[in-house]
């Protein structure tokens, strides 16, 4: 055997080169780098195989410190390294001043080593000794003692495995992590010193991703599972033995025994409580470092891992909590487990944590609430967990605004929850931020602010005081598109609201103009559309702007775009309210501009519905009327949309025609006509179609052959209409009773116009056919997930 090592050996020749030297990053130490050639030689000394490896040796320095000869220190190293050449011994002294000058680091910022929030040692796991690398088998030994051997060994093992420079020595000696994997599968639940210091060890190879690999192969992770699962229901174990003890010592006051037993149960109790929670923290941050790879994460879901983590939120430690709370977060991207969460309820335990001393669990409570706010489910939650006013009461913490302010946001997206916002102190902090910001504002302050102006109460809140004036001021000042959007949401509003904008209107007005950009056009016109104030002149408006002009040209199809095209209709439908407004726009043939719109834009049902809402405002006033009826054509388009698929277009064509029918007769008949036609549709078809047979249908003819029916249009027979008690003769003509029940009120339903005297009073602007008013503002959207 001897004499084939020999032959080996003069086969087999190695080189050392490239010798480089630098300092440690952290410690007192030189770093060497070299490089090692391993050549095969034949039998007659011709190199066969060669083999380049890089190496690295770390030269530790403990007796450095200030008063080193650093001379005398650079010759020892020099001496006891045979990888240093001796020309190097000016390089190495260099570097050995230089670690000595270094500042170093003060007791309390001592070198981060790898460990979930700085592991604190408890008892039973603090040891006197400092471990050494090079003893790590005499450790191992240790791990087939007993108990106490055994947290001793992994104790050691686990000061190596924290200094990361160690990791790669550590993960070639398989052996050592075989027996560590070993013995936290078979004794965990002998000793919780124990599982948490080998839970530890093999956490700080998860904190790198090339060592993951490693921890899956001795299935640390499912073991880590299965820990948890099994803490968990030891502590509600726990839970129901104080439980009981406590109820025994309260039904027997006096009994000082059941008292004292209480005592000492929950002081027990407190002292598993902080061994468990520690064991459970570096459990979860071990599986939150696998969960790196979604496939293993998949695996963790399967095992209820999400179940977990909710029923871990009740703990108080603070530490645990950022834990648990930082992997529900990582989770909660995923469809699946957003819904866990809100089947286990979480929001209303994360609610608890809001606000709180802990800086970072706030902050990544508040991140874990916001990837579960785009959820309308879990918005309603966090509603009634009342989160609206701790988060309102977040927005003056500068560290934690920018999260509660998007959280808002979102809740502030439902209808339901945005009344809930005026009885916070919300509203007057975003106006106090909005007036306090420069030029560029954030887009999560003004698109919270779009939304909350959309409701009534808060309107009121945001314009106390010189709030709508400020707004202006700064709309106007600065031509920005979303505070006049704002503003725009501010005046949809009846009441006390609306009247405020009088002082406005000429602000507004100012700005409808070629030269301004057309988003900011849009938004003045919308607010002045939105403005049905009576007291405000609209003619006197429109003659000191001179805006009929640039209405008039904005209605040609292609002008400009639909956005604006519809606002400038909508304008033209709320001035129209005022008799000498309708007059001027009729004489400046704005109202055969919006028939040719209607027919360019016909199949555009939001178009259609406000240019007829047009028309039913001005067939109100005697001048406007004449024109819509006998110089357009206007009444056979109304006709034609009577029976749109659209229910709100066929409401106001149908108010319009009811209008137009009882000023005009001519019109009046035509209209009759239709609805006879529409409402009878079956029946005409089946009486002109029928092919009567002279055998078959005797008593449909006379003796003379001829039909009783008669052989002109059916709907030429006026005496075949129905009489509605007494409102339309057998003549078809209208009874003089019509027009006295109408004037006392007493017309019904009967009629051919129903509830005529309601539809005297201008009806309100109609509600979009996609399911919006057209003067209320879609919400200004972001997405912002944090992963």
């Amino acid at each position: 055997m001897d004499n084939l090592q020999e032959a080996d050996a003069r086969y087999l020749k190695r080189r050392v080169k490239g010798c480089t030297l630098d300092v440690h990053p952290t410690e007192k130490a030189l770093v060497v780098q070299y490089e090692v050639e391993a050549t095969i030689l034949g039998e007659l000394g011709d190199p066969m195989v060669g083999e380049r490896k890089e190496c690295q040796k770390i030269i530790r320095l403990k007796s450095l410190n200030a008063h080193t000869d650093t001379s005398s220190l650079a010759r020892k190293v020099v001496e006891e390294c045979r990888l240093i050449h001796p020309s190097k011994l000016s390089e190495v002294e260099q570097l050995l001043f230089y670690l000595q000058k270094r500042k170093q680091l003060n007791d309390n910022q001592e070198k981060k080593r790898i460990s979930p929030r700085d592991f604190t040692p408890y008892a039973g796991v603090e040891l006197d000794e400092e471990a050494s690398i090079s003893s790590i088998d005499e450790y191992v030994e240790l791990l087939y003692e007993d108990i106490q051997e055994k947290i001793r060994g992994a104790t050691l093992i686990f000061q190596l495995a924290r200094n990361p420079d160690n990791l790669e020595e550590l993960i070639q000696n398989e052996p050592a992590l075989g027996a560590l994997a070993r013995v936290l599968r078979e004794d965990w639940k002998q000793s919780v010193d124990l599982a948490t210091t080998i839970t530890y060890i093999f956490f700080c190879f998860s904190s790198f991703s090339q060592f993951h690999g490693l921890v899956t192969h001795f299935k640390i992770g499912a073991l880590c599972m299965n820990i948890i699962e099994h803490e968990l229901k030891r502590y509600d174990l726990w839970q129901d033995e104080l439980q009981k003890k406590k109820k025994a010592s309260e039904e027997s006051p006096e009994s000082q025994t059941l008292k004292k037993e209480h005592e000492k149960s929950f002081k027990k109790y407190q002292s598993l409580l902080i061994k468990q929670e520690q064991l459970l923290r570096v459990a979860l941050c071990l599986l939150l470092n696998l969960a790196e790879d979604t496939r293993t994460e998949l695996k963790m879901r399967n095992k209820n891992i999400v179940h977990m983590l909710v029923k871990i939120l009740d703990r108080e430690d603070p530490e645990l909590l950022l834990v648990v709370v930082s992997f529900l977060k990582k989770l909660s991207i995923f469809l699946e487990n957003k819904n866990d969460m809100a089947e286990t309820l979480a929001v209303e335990k994360l609610a608890r944590l809001v606000p709180c001393e802990h800086e970072e669990l706030l902050s990544t409570s508040l991140r874990l609430l916001l990837n579960l706010s785009f959820d309308m489910t879990l918005r309603s939650q966090m509603v009634q967990a009342g989160l609206i006013p701790k988060l309102s009461t977040m927005l003056a913490d500068e560290g934690q605004r920018q999260l509660s302010m998007c959280i808002l946001y979102h809740i502030s997206i439902d209808d339901r929850f945005k009344s809930m916002f005026a009885d916070t102190d919300c509203i007057p902090q975003l106006m106090k931020m909005v007036f306090d910001c420069g030029e560029k504002m954030d887009v999560e302050l003004i698109s919270l602010c779009i939304n909350l102006a959309a409701n009534k109460s808060n309107a009121q809140v945001v314009c106390e005081g010189n709030g709508l004036k400020m707004l202006m001021k700064r709309a106007v000042k600065m031509k920005d598109v979303l505070v006049m959007k704002m503003i725009r949401n501010l005046s949809q509003h009846s009441g006390q609201t609306k009247s405020l904008f009088l002082d406005h209107v000429g602000d507004l007005a100012a700005q409808i103009s070629e030269e301004e950009a057309e988003e900011f056009v849009i938004e003045c016109l919308g607010t002045l559309a939105n403005l049905t104030i009576p007291d405000l002149d609209w003619a006197l408006v429109l003659k000191e702007y001179n805006l009929v002009p640039y209405l008039k040209d904005r209605l040609k199809p292609g002008a400009a775009e639909d956005d604006v095209i519809l606002e400038v209709v909508i304008m033209i439908g709320t001035v129209s309210m005022d008799d000498s407004c309708a007059a001027m726009l009729a004489k400046s043939g704005i109202i055969p501009a919006l028939i040719d719109l209607l027919n360019a834009q016909q199949e555009d049902d939001e178009f259609v519905c406000q240019i007829v809402y047009v028309f039913y405002q001005m067939v109100f006033h005697k001048a406007t009327r004449d024109v819509i009826v006998k110089d357009t054509q206007a009444p056979a388009y109304l006709i034609d949309l009577m029976h749109d698929n659209n229910a709100e277009i066929r409401k106001v064509c149908n108010n319009t025609l009811d209008i137009i029918a009882e000023y005009d007769e001519e019109w009046g008949k035509k209209i009759q006509t239709e609805k006879f036609r529409w409402y009878n549709g079956q029946w005409l078809e089946m009486v002109e179609n029928r092919q009567m047979d002279e055998a078959g249908e005797p008593f449909l003819y006379g003796e003379d052959g001829e039909s009783y029916i008669g052989t002109g249009d059916i709907l030429e027979r006026p005496d075949l209409f129905y009489s509605a008690d007494g409102i339309i003769s057998t003549d078809g003509a209208i009874s003089p009773e019509f027009y006295s029940d109408l004037q006392n009120g007493e017309l019904g339903q009967t009629g051919y116009m129903s509830s005529v005297a309601e539809q005297f009073v201008p009806a309100d602007r109609p509600v979009s056919a996609y399911g919006f008013r057209p003067d209320e503002q879609l919400f200004f959207n972001y997405n912002n997930a944090s992963r």
